[in-house]
């Protein structure tokens, strides 16, 4: 697919003139995370983003100033550039020009994803295909010796279905297998021999490579307990021999049969096919006039058995086995089979095998890194025992599909929780999908959670478009501020949880959906239900299991951990060597209350980084209304600006609790406009 066919239908730009404060807001709709630059002549200045605008407002710069100046560079490609050649770029800096580099617009992640995950069920149906159409038994292993494929024939032989052996240990299934040596060694082994049961089986076991690293094993095994069978048959009376050799000249490998002394007493169809000679110049001769390089007239000679044997016909490398035939303890003769025709089938199966999977794990990766969760509970820092508490019991919840609700206080981590125990779930493996239904319009929720047909209302795009719910098929959706959501929208959704189907804006046929909801509140939902203002049914219906996120102030034993955790985080984006952190300044962040949590202590310790000019970070680099009980006997403490930013940073924060966290509400309580609000907050770091 080409690049153009993944344009956003109507993308936001803006011309050299906008000023920042422009960009902040159209920023602030939450529609877009990047706005380009587009000259008078159509051709892309470059790109400004949220980081972009955060910068400027560290620098105290006036919201009036050009965003010409906050700009940065973009990655330019053609309308007709392939998807494939754009993968390994960072997305939101991507732009799709024409031929005379005029701005076309922006890639569609949602359009992105649909195609990746198109390209992916293709991958996994061919190679499904081809492991169910072979006759020959295949099982292949990750690192960790977990069975990844599981074909058919290996169900049959196994006993064992297919959905019980994926994932297992492929010790359960093989006892004693050798397979594990290969992913340790990387060293094929070709032509074993190994019992299962009451059957004897041949096998191939090949490393699975990719990127000159071995990630698992592959192993092709094939029953030769049916010749055996064969074998004694030709021990029994001569009235079963017609029989016995009508089964062979059907049989699709080729057999061949001699004497004690060498001499060929059966031969059938395949493998005079196999040699191009009639069968009848075959019978009667001895066996090294007839096959090139053989030795079945020595293992009829010796008595011991040549299983997987390479052996050179007519330019080729063949696979054989050879079995003596024994009468009361006497060996008579000997039956040998053509395994593989060409080693290089098996070779050039084994590849297939193994390129395909390489695919396979490549395109997860790729849906991984744009819909997968991107935090487990390892991420999830804290041993208070509070902590200690919540984090067990979201690990056993995380093992099953019920409904999770967490609740808790704005930036105490309810996404970094629901994150881990997507990772953690079955459904680690299918996508996890976002959605903030506090910033999407109430008129576009239903659209962007259920999806709509072509045609649905003016502007909807052609074909329509998937939804939310759609593209977590198979994975979880995360409905984060689910307590802002609106009665009617709450009807919507009680559906979904009752029915497990979902029906596109303008469509008429419901649409079965398989997803795990996690949903997250800061809200009081008992509240909210006693004026009515939430429905109770969908209240019980999610609240199957409820996780209670601690405040960072109930908790204070967690922060010197948290501030280590952190400032490694922050110190590695920001691109320079870990600073330390004296006691004295520790000890100022543990004594504080923390209003906004863990998002204010981040955001604290990156203004600290940003202040600090080498050594280690101390009190002096902390805000004043942190550091305020360490010096009583500064004199800077007294001065108007530090006392009347005190004030206002006092007067934000009550004015949110008055408002219960919504912003629009506090900053016209306070007389000041929203996007003043949005920028006293990042400043004082309140939440």
């Amino acid at each position: 697919m080409k690049l153009h066919d993944l344009l956003i239908a109507e993308p936001v730009t803006c011309r050299e003139d906008v000023t920042l404060g422009d960009v902040a807001q159209l920023l602030n709709n939450g529609k877009v995370k990047t706005i380009p630059i587009v000259k008078e002549d159509g051709k892309v200045l470059g790109m400004v983003t949220g980081k972009s605008i955060a910068q400027a407002l560290l620098k105290e710069v006036p919201l009036y100033t050009p965003a010409v100046g906050f700009i940065e560079e973009v990655i330019q490609f053609s309308g007709e550039t392939m998807l494939g050649s754009v993968l390994d770029y960072p997305l939101d800096r991507l732009v799709v020009v024409d031929q005379d580099q005029r701005f076309l617009g922006v890639i569609s992640e949602e359009q992105l994803f649909s195609n990746l995950l198109r390209q992916r069920d293709r991958i996994i149906s061919e190679l499904n295909a081809i492991l169910d159409g072979s006759n020959n038994s295949i099982i292949a292993i990750n690192k960790e010796g977990r069975v990844i494929v599981y074909n058919k024939s290996a169900e049959k032989v196994l006993k064992v279905p297919t959905g019980e052996a994926i994932g297992r240990p492929i010790e359960e299934l093989i006892p004693y297998t050798r397979l594990p040596e290969i992913v340790v060694t990387g060293k094929p082994q070709i032509g074993q021999r190994f019992v299962f049961g009451n059957s004897t089986f041949i096998t191939n076991r090949t490393p699975i490579v990719r990127n000159g690293e071995v990630i698992g094993a592959v192993a092709i095994f094939q029953d030769i307990t049916e010749l055996q069978n064969i074998m004694e048959e030709l021990t029994q009376v001569k009235e079963y021999q017609k029989i016995l050799e009508t089964i062979l000249d059907n049989a699709y490998d080729g057999i061949v049969v001699v004497d004690a002394n060498g001499i060929i007493t059966m031969f059938n169809k395949a493998y005079a096919e196999f040699l191009k000679i009639p069968r009848e110049k075959a019978l009667g001769k001895h066996v090294t006039q007839v096959i090139e390089n053989t030795r079945m007239h020595i293992v009829a000679q010796t008595g011991k058995a040549e299983i997987g044997d390479v052996q050179r016909i007519h330019g080729h490398d063949m696979v054989a086995m050879r079995l003596p035939i024994e009468k009361d303890g006497k060996i008579i003769g000997a039956v040998g089979k053509v395994m593989f025709k060409d080693i290089k089938e098996l070779i050039a199966l084994a590849h297939k095998v193994s390129k395909l999977q390489t695919e396979l794990e490549y395109y997860k990766d790729v849906v991984k890194q744009y819909q997968g969760a991107r935090f487990t509970f390892q991420n999830i820092v804290g041993n208070s025992p509070q902590m200690q508490e919540i984090k067990t019991m979201a690990m056993r919840v995380a093992r099953n599909n019920s409904t999770v609700l967490i609740r808790g206080e704005s930036g105490t981590g309810k996404e970094l929780f629901a994150h881990a125990i997507h990772y953690e779930s079955s459904r680690k493996n299918g996508p996890f999908v976002k959605v903030n239904c506090a910033a999407i319009p109430e008129n576009l929720l239903e659209s962007e959670l259920f999806g709509y047909e072509e045609g649905a209302f003016t502007g909807a795009k052609k074909g329509g478009k998937i939804g939310k719910f759609e593209l977590a098929n198979k994975g979880t959706i995360f409905l984060d501020e689910i307590g802002d959501m609106s009665l009617s929208m709450q009807v919507k959704l009680l559906r979904v949880l009752q029915e497990k189907e979902i029906e596109r804006v303008g469509g008429i046929k419901p649409i079965p959906v398989d997803v795990r909801i996690l949903a997250a509140t800061n809200r009081n939902l008992e509240e909210l239900m006693e004026k009515n203002l939430f429905r109770s049914d969908l209240y019980y219906r999610l609240n199957v299991v409820e996780l209670k996120i601690p405040p960072l102030r109930h908790r204070k034993e967690d922060i010197p951990d948290l501030i280590h955790y952190l400032l490694e985080k922050l110190c590695t984006s920001m691109g320079h060597l870990v600073l330390p952190i004296d006691e004295e300044a520790v000890q100022c962040l543990v004594n504080y209350h923390w209003p906004g949590n863990i998002r204010e202590l981040e955001n604290v310790l990156e203004r600290c980084l940003n202040l600090v000019e080498g050594g280690a970070i101390n009190v002096v680099h902390l805000p004043f209304h942190i550091r305020r009980p360490e010096i009583e006997g500064d004199d800077s403490s007294l001065l108007l600006k530090n006392l009347l930013e005190e004030t206002e940073r006092m007067a934000i924060i009550k004015a949110l609790e008055v408002c219960k966290g919504n912003k629009i509400k506090a900053a016209k309580m306070l007389g000041i406009c929203r996007a003043n609000i949005y920028q006293k907050i990042e400043k004082y770091g309140i939440i």
